[in-house]
């Protein structure tokens, strides 16, 4: 992978402000030339206590998805996104149509 597509990635994702989340496949629509599973690639690669905000990343579903390390970094993911103020339901869903960064 284009450690030039990395950094544009994480760029993007640092103006994701608190309380808010974007999807993987949001963050490919606004660097233009990845796809989602590339940004999901480059947030799995971002170390859990990275100052980059990862955890605003998840799903089209406004799901947490798996990390691929088995890290444990879902449970990390979950609790960063309450400390945040971002609810899910009793199925691990966040209202996409409340919290979603529309990029402003």
């Amino acid at each position: 992978m284009n450690p030039t597509i990395y950094k544009q990635i994480y760029e993007i994702i640092r103006l994701i402000p608190s309380g808010k989340v974007a999807t993987y496949g949001q963050i490919s629509e606004i660097v233009g030339y990845c796809t989602a599973r590339m940004v999901g690639y480059a947030v799995s690669s971002i170390p859990l206590s990275s100052v980059i905000p990862w955890q605003r990343v998840i799903n089209y579903k406004g799901e947490i998805s798996l990390r691929s390390s088995g890290s444990g970094g879902e449970l990390v993911q979950q609790k960063l996104l309450e400390s945040e103020g971002v609810k899910s339901d009793q199925s691990g869903r966040t209202d996409l149509e409340q919290y979603r960064w529309e990029g402003e």
